[in-house]
């Protein structure tokens, strides 16, 4: 048998498909397995995407060195999409190979220097052990190694880790009858205190044995000496058994809610009932203003499934939205469900992601990562927030979840379930052309209207405290929420202090080293940080250009908002929440948690307290600025912003008592925040495909980036001038080539960035012409220039 192997080389000459033999000790090897493979002088880790009897290789084959695990990680839908999604989004197929699985099972590759023989392993540079190469840094130290390299008394061997572990916990078992266990606890000395309550655990329950160590810990009150010495005597014998790490035990207390649907939901839901049923591969578009209730659809939509035996996939934006979907989702199907995105620790995630593997959930609720869940059976598939940019990797591989979730709905034949308050306009474009089902949710699931929206104009307000950043009537009627006990969420997308340092006496702006960015004023950690390449410095107290110390630090952030609140209302309880305060592990949650047993007044925070949360108490939403995303030099800015502050104030009003919205705004005229003050979802899609139509922009057109980075800013633009003559000279005249431009962020962790934008309805030569050039790159790599091809990108910057 001949395994055809994919290596681990992110390469041009590697991206193809290389043949082993299979020795017969392997021959139970199926399509999906992680092995490891003799390649050159090294050892890689690959993946079986195929098997054969015969090879068109003259040559004799290598032979497999060993199959890694028991259970393929990779099905075979999963093996088949890496191969067709490497031919669409320009990315090599090792890349979405190992995006598919968690990061533990990613190969680390060690070069060890091993001694040749006896007398070199006596050597001072060896102390006893192999030299890891990759970390022998010091140039004395290389020359060493060529030297015994040179004179063949050491060899290098590649060493490939898997950091793949299983939790293991003791557990002990019974040897002996209970009868035999009271005759040995009556021969015990009277101070064998620790012995007697052991043997008196074991003799009142004997019938729940064998126990694990903590429990047994824990209900006889001793300790492992304790136990240690049992199995000496031979009272007890001890095993090692693998247990799963739980992310969801902290869930177990969530009541699940009997909710009734209204008419317009259980339409919904008899629609995509049906289609489950048929095995359908039909994608419906479900548009449901704030409120409406379409949790409760995805809900009754995956317990049809279930009843239909098969299994769900359920996609959130956000980490933070997944504790409170989760818990809807666990309280509804219990053990069922299993949970994947990047809050989870290591561990708990090669967890999650095994317990899918081997069929022991049927319910899968996670981010973008987790649309390459190992489900199999697939009845349904589901995406909430579908106009999220979060859905769009934007790195390698970069691929978007809604375009992946159409591919497994297709090869799954079973529905697909794109929901939205403001669906992207490609996705209700679609619906308008019958490619997929709309479905629409028009009124609030507890039938309450939508919340008072109010404008205020920050041009013709008196501004409460100093900072101009909160107005007189916001903070009034914060004031008026907290004296009846109700509860507020803020909003303000820019974390931070201030957003940059300026010199009074000689305008010195404090920069980023590495980025063409200003760096942003961080008061809790004392320091000035740079949110792309994460430079960090001390906040200086005089003008480093000019030393003088009238220097002022302009602009805000939820830090400052949050400084400036506690001074105008000093009784408030405020949890801030944005990535400063949810780096570790459960913050989100906690936060969440915390606001929900009102433990806090105000919840401030980013766009990430914008979507999917629900909170009874909740009266007002005020934004602080609504400006903040609108003048971002890209075509989707006003779609951007009208989402955002569409679904921030679907955050008010959700329950019995009614709900309002302030939204502060230097610009209370333009399109998009007027019709989010009015949530006229469609006519705002109207007005906005117009200008998308006269701008040559998707969903009219579609559209591929092409970025350029080089240290060098002249090499970079002499190599981005050279791909638009290749672009030229080979695509249709109606095709639109914008660019080669500098981006609006010219330079990026010292690279510098040229980009070209290529529009386009129809053009048969593109996808080929992308590949060369994807190709293309790995030969001028060595000029320190990189190429990136995006399709579909959600930002041009």
């Amino acid at each position: 048998m001949i395994a055809q192997v994919i290596v681990d080389i992110a390469a041009k000459q590697t991206d193809r498909i290389f043949e082993y033999h299979v020795p017969d000790e392997l021959a139970d090897i199926e399509i999906g397995s992680r092995v490891y493979v003799p390649f050159g002088p090294r050892k890689l880790q690959g993946f079986v995407v195929g098997l054969t009897d015969s090879s068109e290789y003259k040559g004799e084959l290598k032979d497999l060195l060993l199959v890694v695990d028991e259970m393929p990680p990779l099905t075979k839908e999963l093996v088949q999409l890496s191969d067709d999604l490497s031919k669409d989004i320009f990315s090599y197929r090792i890349s979405i190979l190992k995006a598919m699985l968690p990061s533990v099972m990613r190969a680390n590759y060690h070069k060890i220097l091993q001694p040749a023989d006896e007398q070199a392993a006596n050597l001072p540079i060896f102390q006893g052990d192999p030299l890891d190469l990759n970390q022998a840094m010091d140039p004395k130290l290389a020359g060493q190694v060529r030297k015994l390299l040179a004179n063949k008394q050491a060899k290098v061997e590649y060493i490939i880790e898997n950091r793949a572990k299983s939790k293991t916990e003791n557990q002990y078992e019974l040897l002996v009858d209970k009868d035999e266990y009271i005759k040995i606890y009556n021969t015990l000395r009277q101070n064998a205190v620790k012995q007697k309550q052991l043997l008196m655990d074991v003799i009142e329950n004997f019938d729940q044995y064998p126990k694990r160590q903590k429990q047994l810990e824990q209900d006889a009150q001793v300790n492992g000496a304790t136990l240690t010495n049992a199995v000496k005597r031979g009272w007890l014998k001890k095993n090692e058994v693998e247990v799963y790490r739980d992310p969801l035990k902290d869930e177990s207390n969530f009541v699940a809610k009997k909710i009734e649907l209204n008419l317009q939901q259980q339409d919904a839901l008899s629609k995509i009932s049906q289609s489950i049923l048929q095995t359908e591969n039909k994608t419906f578009l479900l548009e449901g203003i704030t409120g409406s209730g379409k949790t409760e659809v995805y809900l009754h939509a995956i317990a049809r499934t279930l009843d239909f035996g098969k299994t769900a996939l359920m996609l959130v934006p956000e980490i933070s939205l997944t504790p409170q979907m989760v818990s809807q989702v666990k309280a509804r199907f219990g053990q069922e469900v299993a949970v994947l995105h990047s809050g989870l620790s290591e561990g708990e995630r090669y967890d999650e992601w095994r317990k899918i593997r081997q069929g022991k959930t049927k319910v899968v609720v996670g981010a973008r990562s987790a649309i390459f869940a190992p489900l199999t059976n697939i009845g349904l598939i589901i995406i909430d927030e579908e106009h999220e940019s979060s859905y769009k990797q934007e790195t390698e591989p970069r691929y978007h979840a809604r375009d992946v979730a159409i591919w497994r709905s297709n090869f799954n034949h079973c529905p697909l379930v794109l929901g939205s308050a403001t669906p992207s306009l490609a996705s209700r474009a679609r619906a308008q052309k019958n490619v997929y089902q709309l479905l629409t949710l028009t009124q609030r699931a507890n039938k309450k209207q939508l919340p008072q929206v109010n404008l205020i104009d920050l041009k013709q307000v008196q501004f409460a405290g100093s900072q101009f950043d909160l107005s007189v009537g916001l903070v009034e009627a914060i004031r008026n929420r907290l004296e009846k006990r109700e509860q507020v969420i803020l909003m303000l997308n820019r974390r931070g202090f201030a957003n940059f340092m300026l010199c009074r006496e000689c305008g010195f702006v404090l920069k980023c080293p590495n980025c063409d960015l200003s760096l942003t004023m961080h008061k809790d950690s004392q320091s000035m940080q740079c949110h792309y390449c994460g430079y960090t410095t001390q906040i200086p107290y005089r003008c480093p250009n000019c030393q003088s110390s009238q220097i002022r630090f302009l602009g805000t952030g939820t830090q400052k908002v949050q400084e400036e609140l506690l001074e105008l209302i000093p009784n408030a309880r405020i949890l801030r929440m944005d990535v400063d305060t949810t780096r570790r592990k459960g913050s989100y949650k906690k936060i969440l948690d915390s606001f929900a047993n009102h433990e806090a007044d105000i919840l401030l925070g980013t766009q990430m307290i914008a979507k999917g949360l629900d909170f009874p108490n909740v009266t007002l939403v005020g934004v602080v600025n609504a400006d903040t995303g609108l003048w971002v030099p890209d075509y989707n800015s006003s779609e951007r912003t009208f989402e955002l502050l569409t679904q921030v104030s679907g955050r008010a009003g959700r329950a019995e008592k009614t709900g309002e919205v302030l939204i502060q705004t230097y610009n209370p005229e333009h399109y998009a925040i007027k019709l989010a003050q009015t949530q006229d979802y469609e006519q705002f899609y109207r007005y906005e495909m117009r200008v998308r139509h006269m701008g040559n922009y998707p969903p009219y057109f579609y559209t591929v980036l092409i970025s350029i980075a080089s240290k060098n800013e002249q090499v970079a633009a002499k190599e981005a001038f050279k791909i638009r003559r290749q672009l030229q000279g080979n695509l249709n005249k109606d095709t639109i080539i914008l660019g080669p431009t500098p981006s609006a962020i010219s330079r990026l962790k010292n690279q510098y960035y040229y980009q070209i934008l290529v529009k386009y309805k129809k053009e048969d030569n593109l996808n080929k012409l992308l590949h060369q050039i994807q190709d293309d790159a790995q030969g001028v790599k060595k000029y320190g220039l990189n190429i990136y091809i995006d399709k579909e990108p959600e930002r041009i910057l």
